[in-house]
């Protein structure tokens, strides 16, 4: 282990953590209040400092994550097979130089 946090890793942890299907809506809710405060931190740029993330940019991105993930989980979502599938559809869409490597 390369001390790396994968995206299936993160998923996995959220949901032993906090899976509810019943709360679905209340997900979605959270999603998009986490969004908001996100917004307030980039408005305010509020960055992490000494380590203490709390109320930053850094948390909020954490935040919108968290409930992106967990949304996922409930409906038996694989973000990394998503973001890989995503990832050849805009290449197609979007060309670029950058490829995004679909085995690491």
């Amino acid at each position: 282990m390369d001390g790396k946090t994968t995206i299936k890793y993160l998923q996995a942890y959220i949901k032993a953590k906090d899976y509810h299907p019943e709360l679905l809506k209340d997900y979605f809710f959270k999603l998009t209040e986490e969004v908001g405060e996100l917004s307030r931190a980039m408005r305010k740029d509020l960055r992490a400092q000494g380590g203490d993330v709390r109320g930053t940019i850094d948390e909020e991105l954490f935040d919108v994550i968290y409930y992106a993930l967990a949304i996922a989980n409930l409906y038996g979502i694989d973000i990394e097979e998503v973001a890989k599938a995503k990832a050849e559809i805009n290449e197609s869409r979007y060309p670029s130089s950058v490829r995004f490597e679909k085995y690491r």
